[in-house]
């Protein structure tokens, strides 16, 4: 079954010709505020960034990998409904060989205005990252701020503790690590 952004990749590789939405003008001198939460963790691993109103999924997901410390090595995707919608879309790096065949189609990040679903304050994502770890996180919106001159973004304002390492097994390998290092005999 063809997927929707399916017309946009070729032989040659995709086409980067995704086009901003008309909601998008109204929030041109603004940023969005998220808080991104690493779920099954305790204590709570989370931060706290400001991304600008224009971008699409793709940049949402390198502002977290940034502010969160990860290496941008694997798979992601966001599921997530918009405001009074009753589907939840998957929106990050499509299935283009087909390998998760029986898997919900996921729409390509680049395409997708962040602006689209995160249009009202309080709406949340589930971010997945890295299928093999399954790092599981909570994208809430939290506000809408006026850029401030000389400010670049995306960029992280707050949070609390170290992402646990790449590639460590998920939330079991990490305790495993934990408890690793808490022995000095081991």
């Amino acid at each position: 079954m063809k997927g929707k952004y399916d017309k946009n990749y070729t032989e040659k590789g995709y086409l980067m010709n995704y086009k901003k939405g008309p909601t998008q003008a109204h929030y041109s001198n603004r940023v969005l505020q998220f808080r991104i939460e690493l779920k099954d963790i305790s204590p709570l691993v989370w931060r706290r960034i400001l991304s600008p109103s224009d971008y699409n999924f793709w940049g949402l997901h390198v502002a977290i990998q940034d502010s969160m410390g990860w290496q941008d090595k694997h798979l992601h995707h966001f599921q997530i409904k918009r405001k009074h919608g009753h589907k939840s879309a998957r929106i990050g790096i499509p299935d283009f060989d087909g390998v998760f065949s029986n898997s919900p189609e996921i729409f390509p990040g680049w395409e997708i205005p962040v602006i689209k679903y995160f249009n009202a304050l309080g709406i949340t994502a589930n971010y997945l990252y890295d299928y093999g770890d399954s790092w599981e996180h909570s994208v809430q919106l939290e506000g809408y701020l006026y850029k401030k001159k000389r400010s670049k973004y995306p960029c992280c304002i707050d949070g609390a503790r170290a992402c646990p390492p790449e590639d460590c097994g998920g939330v079991p390998g990490y305790y495993e690590i934990l408890e690793i290092l808490e022995n000095p005999k081991d």
